[in-house]
């Protein structure tokens, strides 16, 4: 018996048929022709997720999240562990639990995970570890499971955000905070959830001076306070007059696909700042980044910020191997 699991929850089961000893699997030929929901095609088992080379001893990888289906992590993990020989196949993993997932699949095939929305705070509570920094944070976007079972989180969110704005800046990322383009600068982080509290955190670490603004006012005035910053209700950046070479920073949904005419300051506020970051990636330019853009302000795509903690994971992810850069 072949059992292939119907809708996106499905999806890992048609992929990882041959890995649990099933002779065949199912793909459409036509992205637009589907006749249920959660059915790759023939080119994406063939070119994303290397099917071909899939077998009984390769590492499930994949991204925890909710929504997932938007997210490019596949594309870019499956091509960077093929180029590299790893044997290892990423997937999305919708999730409505984050700890009922991890419980269910506890095997050690399953070797690594990254944590999206909504998830990546709770991640904290069922990892067994933390490297320092993701403690830190009260953060966590990777998980790797050791071989005793225990699952260890980290966070490549920071360095991943902070660097891609420091060059955005104008300026080449430093572990050095004096010699950071953040330095003394002010940074109004708009969010509090798991990425938010990465780049306030980053931010902080680089001598930047931190505002928080959030839609629940509590949740701005607990971040604010634990990187030293002051808050400000989400409502409030319309009328905010940030000083001479600000940085606006958004880490919320905000904007996202599918939900792409979303954006969290109005238009006519934008021209205020210095550089407009936002670490929405799907769509590539957002709502925020494109207002940003037509009253002249520098902006940075989440793309930037999204390969870069793609990197980090990836070392994670490999016990150590590097990345391709191309």
């Amino acid at each position: 018996m072949i059992g292939l699991v119907m809708s996106e929850r499905g999806l890992m089961s048609r992929v990882l048929s041959p890995k649990f000893g099933g002779y065949l699997t199912f793909g459409i030929l036509d992205a637009t022709k589907t006749s249920a929901s959660g059915q790759p095609t023939l080119e994406e088992l063939l070119d994303v997720y290397n099917i071909r080379c899939i077998g009984p001893d390769t590492k499930v990888l994949g991204l925890i999240a909710n929504p997932v289906k938007q997210s490019k992590s596949p594309i870019l993990h499956n091509k960077c562990l093929q180029s590299v020989g790893y044997n290892a196949v990423y997937l999305p993993l919708l999730a409505d639990d984050l700890a009922r997932f991890l419980d269910t699949y506890s095997s050690p095939d399953f070797s690594g995970f990254s944590c999206s929305l909504p998830f990546k705070v709770d991640a904290v509570h069922c990892c067994h570890e933390h490297d320092a920094v993701a403690k830190s944070i009260g953060a966590i976007n990777t998980i790797v499971r050791k071989s005793d079972g225990k699952l260890v989180g980290y966070n490549t969110d920071y360095i991943g955000a902070i660097s891609a704005i420091e060059d955005g800046i104008g300026g080449l990322g430093s572990k050095d905070a004096a010699m950071s383009p953040l330095s003394g600068r002010l940074i109004v982080v708009v969010g509090a959830g798991g990425a938010a509290k990465a780049i306030a955190y980053g931010a902080k670490k680089k001598g930047a001076r931190v505002v928080v603004a959030n839609r629940t006012y509590e949740k701005a005035v607990t971040l604010a306070n634990a990187v030293g910053g002051q808050a400000l209700r989400l409502a409030d950046l319309e009328n905010f007059r940030p000083e001479e070479g600000t940085i606006l920073a958004n880490a919320t949904s905000l904007g996202m696909y599918p939900n792409v005419d979303g954006t969290p300051v109005p238009k006519k506020a934008l021209r205020f700042y210095d550089v407009v970051f936002d670490a929405v990636y799907a769509p590539k330019v957002t709502r925020l980044l494109r207002e940003a853009k037509e009253h002249g302000v520098k902006v940075v795509s989440g793309v930037e910020m999204f390969v870069r903690q793609a990197m980090g994971q990836f070392e994670h992810f490999t016990g150590g191997i590097e990345a391709p850069e191309s």
